[in-house]
């Protein structure tokens, strides 16, 4: 925000005291501790809903509170929209071209490209300067603080009601500490606005080391569980689905610990000696082994609560039961997987973002002309490519990695051949395809869309008569437009509700959901991390991860390695651990998750630096179109692990340090 050719931030960290004086232009009466969220000298305090004059009448009756409880939850991320979700194609999960990427403008393909940068950072929650999808979090906690000031003041509300609504504001208040966490580390925590009449040096804050940042959310999410003002689950589902309930806050604060606990932020040497101009080490880099553990075993109870509460509110790992169509046992099983996150408010979905209801991901998550004779149809771009890479990271038929199934032949992986009637329900019978996309287990069927594969679904059940893809040149989904390209020949077929139906010749009739925040799946392989980071036996840990594997149908992990490996890794810690982080890719492909699990195991720098790579799209014959083509030599370096603060910032506030490496 730009005040007369001076830049202060919204979260106050770096406005100058004498600035403080133009508070009298704002047409808001400013409470005592209100923090300076102004833009400028003619500017309405945007947040505030449009017909309310004034702070005060905010709060002077229950309707008005409402409203400003809505301005609360206004500012959470959108989890499923491209533009404002780094998650989504800021990593190495989704590719999409510089072409679409200025179409629809992706900022988040600057940081999958190495293009961050401090004058101008993408997606950028600190200040929210970057684009209009991507708020000021600091902003969003400004306003979280002034609802919690007030809300107590309002008269036709019961004290359970108020009670209730103050515990949301301060749960999302503790969510978006968090995700700036996540996104720069060591933060300003805002617990309270900086005062009107506060001196220079109150208003100039300093970065509170990370363990405080992680703590200070911890405590706020445990507070509120305690207080028991949330309810158990939403009774009003027309009017408050996506509110926030004790089990989201029960399940987010399992997530928060875990975070904790993880290389990125306990204890991480790399940062060693980098320190505020206080000389504090605001990474807290000196930890022991025992306190690093302790984190992991806090974070495994939390788990536990979590679970044992939501298991007792009737949610359950989500398996599709539906006899409204004939269906084979092999759709059903992929119907299992493709439903976890389109069904929506389904008994595994613990928070779905409610304003964050996914329609454009489809657009570009099925291929443009799925059908032949609707190559024509512009509503669908198809734009969102799966590199070959992410591919390889499902398993094989029998539960094991592609590399390590000895029944399986990864040399021979590119190789072509013809699916028979065995392979119908996966790939038609009769194309030819690679072998890659041969006895892969069922999540890969349901996940991904590739050249010949089975797309259940588009008005189409009988599986008489299959729609599948086809996508070399010259055929219905085919790359035919410049700005409109999937760039590998595979599409993320999990995000397309098998109802959402592409027209002859425009339109695209999409069957909507609220995007999964969290689900009961993603809890259970947090849990199982937990518990083998904190030394749980092998038994405790394995017995969450086989949950996940058998709806996938797939049998244990000690059966499946046992039977087709020759390495027994599950015997070991370590080897637990590649096999969670395995099943978490796998498990929660294209939810957004890949993105900040690479980052906080300190994986990023080791898998964004592999190549993205892709099918020869541009070719018509097999023997052409099945080379893998390099298309992007990524690059991950050290310091983009954690986002850099605008320059400005740090210009205004001193007492601001940058990150490692900007």
């Amino acid at each position: 925000f730009n005040f007369p050719a001076i830049s202060f931030a919204v979260s106050g960290v770096s406005i100058s005291h004498k600035k403080f004086i133009k508070a009298s232009c704002r047409r808001v009466k400013t409470p005592v501790s209100f923090f300076i969220v102004l833009s400028s000298c003619d500017s309405f305090l945007d947040i505030v809903p449009d017909d309310i004059a004034t702070i005060d009448n905010a709060f002077t009756m229950r309707a008005q509170a409402e409203k400003y409880l809505f301005t609360c939850y206004y500012y959470l991320p959108a989890h499923g929209l491209l533009e404002a979700n780094p998650a989504i194609a800021g990593g190495d999960e989704l590719y999409i071209t510089e072409s679409f990427r200025s179409a629809a403008h992706v900022h988040a393909w600057y940081i999958s490209h190495n293009m961050q940068s401090s004058a101008r950072p993408r997606c950028d929650y600190w200040t929210g300067a970057d684009q209009q999808n991507n708020k000021s979090l600091y902003q969003g906690i400004s306003d979280c603080n002034i609802f919690l000031e007030n809300i107590q003041k309002v008269p036709d509300m019961t004290q359970a009601e108020k009670d209730r609504w103050a515990a949301e504001v301060r749960f999302l208040k503790a969510y978006y500490h968090y995700w700036l966490i996540r996104m720069y580390g060591p933060i300003p925590i805002m617990d309270q606005n900086i005062p009107v009449n506060a001196g220079e040096e109150e208003v100039k804050v300093f970065r509170n080391t990370i363990d405080e940042c992680f703590d200070y959310v911890i405590n706020t999410l445990t507070e509120i569980i305690d207080s028991n003002h949330l309810p158990d689950k939403i009774m009003n589902e027309a009017e408050e689905l996506g509110r926030i309930t004790q089990g989201i806050a029960m399940a987010i604060r399992a997530e928060v610990m875990v975070t904790a606990a993880s290389p990125l932020f306990n204890g991480n040497a790399d940062y060693k000696g980098y320190t505020d101009s206080r000389g504090i080490e605001i990474f807290n880099p000196n930890k022991s082994e025992q306190d690093k553990k302790q984190r992991w075993i806090d974070a495994a109870e939390a788990c536990k609560q979590a679970i044992e509460f939501l298991k007792a509110q009737g949610h359950d790992l989500y398996k599709y039961t539906s006899l409204e169509y004939t269906i084979s046992d092999q759709t059903r099983a992929k119907m299992n997987i493709r439903n976890i996150v389109t069904e929506k408010w389904n008994q595994e979905i613990i928070w779905a973002n409610s304003n964050s209801i996914i329609g454009q991901l489809q657009d570009h998550a099925i291929p443009r002309g799925l059908e032949p004779g609707k190559e024509g149809n512009a509503s669908v771009g198809g734009n969102l490519a799966v590199p070959l890479k992410i591919a390889d990271l499902f398993y094989t038929k029998n539960g094991v990695p592609i590399t390590e199934d000895k029944t399986w032949n990864y040399d021979d992986r590119l190789e072509l051949r013809k699916a028979t009637s065995d392979d119908k329900y996966f790939i038609k019978e009769g194309y030819t395809t690679a072998n890659i996309n041969f006895d892969r287990e069922v999540r890969y069927y349901a996940s991904l869309g590739f050249d010949g594969a089975v797309w259940f679904g588009q008005g189409v059940t009988d599986e008489t008569k299959p729609i599948y893809v086809q996508c070399k040149q010259g055929q219905s989904a085919a790359n035919q437009i410049s700005n409109s390209w999937n760039e590998t020949g595979i599409w993320p077929k999990k995000l397309v509700h098998f109802k959402s139906v592409v027209g002859q010749t425009s339109g695209f009739t999409k069957i909507t959901y609220p995007f999964p925040v969290m689900r009961l799946g993603n809890l259970y392989l947090l849990y199982a991390e937990a518990l083998n980071e904190s030394g749980a036996s092998k038994t405790d840990v394995l017995t969450w991860v086989d949950l996940i594997r058998e709806r996938a149908g797939l049998e244990g992990v000690e059966e499946s390695w046992d039977t087709y490996t020759n390495n027994k890794k599950y015997e070991t810690v370590d080897g637990r651990r590649e096999i969670i982080q395995q099943e978490r890719g796998i498990e929660l492909a294209f939810e957004a998750q890949r993105f900040w699990d690479l980052r906080r195991w300190k994986l990023a720098y080791q898998e964004q630096n592999k190549p993205i790579t892709g099918w020869n799209t541009q070719y018509s014959t097999n023997e052409d179109y099945y080379t893998e083509q390099l298309i992007y030599a990524q690059e991950f370096r050290i310091r983009n692990y954690f986002w850099p603060i605008l320059d400005k910032e740090l210009y205004s506030n001193k007492n601001l340090v940058q990150n490692y490496g900007w």
